[in-house]
């Protein structure tokens, strides 16, 4: 098994991981969501109206519908089928009424999920010089040959891996760095749950380190559920088809880019 995953599997276990871990990821969540004044007055006289067409629409206008159900996206994209199906519009509306208005309100301020923030957390931890190096602009990382981490945007980073390293994903890069002379390229996650979401994001980062003849040593910086012993499948898959490959937390990454 790759030391470093071994390692990382290891704090998980023995350590104060996520304790640690809060200093890369601070998932605070954020206060309720604002709901405008005008809409929700509507929203409270179509409830008790039980007009359900104008219900249905008026809470499509807000950031975060009240109820989670899979024709919701549909509806949002196209506004002009709410007329155009009237039983699906019933459905919705009689699950909004079993909510009650107080908890209709409740569930429509929700905080945004701290898992779909976590993305600029690891740069901000990069860029706050936890690596022992503070990170540089293109102008300067493409012309020194010193260690040195970019500082740039993801979509910059990958359009230097394809430059310059044989990078081909059409998607950018979490970290690119430069270690006693070898690049380094990576996707950092932090998974939070198993399944859905949380399986597709493991899936971007291996398909970032498995990535056949790029020029640069690739690592997946993966963090969460996946360094839980046990039967989740996850661990199972690191630790059996990908146990050789550079996958570590983000908590090891420091002792493996000075081991380079």
């Amino acid at each position: 098994m790759n030391k470093y995953l071994d390692y990382s599997i290891a704090y998980a276990q023995q350590r104060s991981y996520l304790d640690d871990l809060f200093s890369i990821y601070p998932t605070i969540p954020e206060g309720l969501r604002d709901i405008d004044h005008s809409i929700w007055i509507q929203i409270e006289d179509s409830f008790k109206d039980r007009n359900n067409e104008k219900l249905i629409k008026n809470l499509l206008k807000l950031d975060l519908f009240p109820i989670k159900d899979s024709y919701v996206a549909y509806l949002r994209r196209d506004p002009s089928s709410v007329k155009r199906n009237p039983r699906t519009i019933n459905r919705l509306a009689g699950r909004i009424y079993d909510l009650g208005l107080d908890k209709l309100y409740e569930r429509c301020s929700e905080p945004k999920e701290t898992n779909r923030k976590i993305g600029p957390l690891f740069n901000n931890w990069i860029e706050s010089g936890s690596l022992g190096i503070q990170p540089q602009p293109l102008s300067i990382f493409e012309n020194t040959t010193n260690d040195s981490i970019l500082s740039a945007s993801d979509a910059e980073k990958a359009l230097f891996a394809k430059k310059h390293l044989n990078y081909h994903k059409d998607k950018g890069l979490d970290f690119l760095a430069r270690f006693n002379g070898k690049y380094v390229i990576g996707e950092a996650k932090f998974l939070t749950d198993f399944g859905g979401h949380q399986n597709a994001q493991f899936e971007d980062a291996i398909s970032t380190i498995t990535q056949p003849n790029l020029q640069a040593v690739s690592v997946a910086i993966l963090d969460g559920v996946l360094y839980i012993k046990g039967k989740n499948k996850l661990y199972k898959r690191v630790t059996s088809y990908f146990q050789n490959e550079n996958i570590m937390s983000a908590l090891v990454l420091r002792e493996f880019l000075y081991s380079l």
